[in-house]
């Protein structure tokens, strides 16, 4: 009798296990089969370029200049320091009156922007206290090589192009 009923466990281990694994296969492809019936979403970037929000700032950096032409950038390094990735390095020197670059007493020397590293979290934006470093909506950034990655100042100083007119993008159109 014993035999029995390890035999009748046995099979009820077995169809209980069974019918749950069967149950758990289903229920993971519903969702392929869902998947398949839906229409696909296929974006025709670059042929048209989807507008962005208005307040969207999403895209490559700028530096910003007062209205008489100097830089607002002061050297301080505090876009540097809120960095998290690391991705800015800025070096700051002093003014002299017959070199001036920004209306404070010291100009940034050195300005760089690494985009293998940058992770666009505008905390840069938020830690300049002269709002010298703005995000634009240019989100169009490709790079041929590592160098071409990072940005000097005097490419930072120029607005970026606008969208849709980014060197091969003329090659999906």
């Amino acid at each position: 009798m014993n035999v029995d009923r390890t035999s009748e466990q046995w099979w009820a281990r077995l169809g209980g296990g069974l019918v749950g694994g069967l149950v758990r296969i289903g229920q993971g492809f519903s969702v392929t089969f869902r998947q398949i019936f839906r229409p696909d979403v296929t974006k025709q970037y670059p042929r048209t370029i989807p507008p962005l929000a208005p307040r969207a700032h999403v895209g490559r950096h700028l530096l910003n200049r007062h209205e008489n032409g100097l830089e607002k950038c002061i050297g301080c390094e505090l876009c540097a320091w809120a960095c998290p990735a690391d991705a800015i390095y800025v070096e700051g020197a002093d003014n002299s009156e017959e070199h001036r670059v920004s209306a404070g007493e010291r100009y940034a020397k050195v300005y760089q922007i690494n985009y293998l590293r940058c992770i666009m979290c505008g905390l840069c934006v938020e830690a300049c206290p002269t709002r010298a470093l703005t995000l634009t909506n240019n989100y169009e950034l490709a790079f041929e090589s590592r160098e071409d990655a990072i940005f000097e100042k005097w490419q930072l100083l120029d607005p970026p192009p606008p969208l849709g007119t980014a060197p091969g993008t003329e090659e999906g159109k």
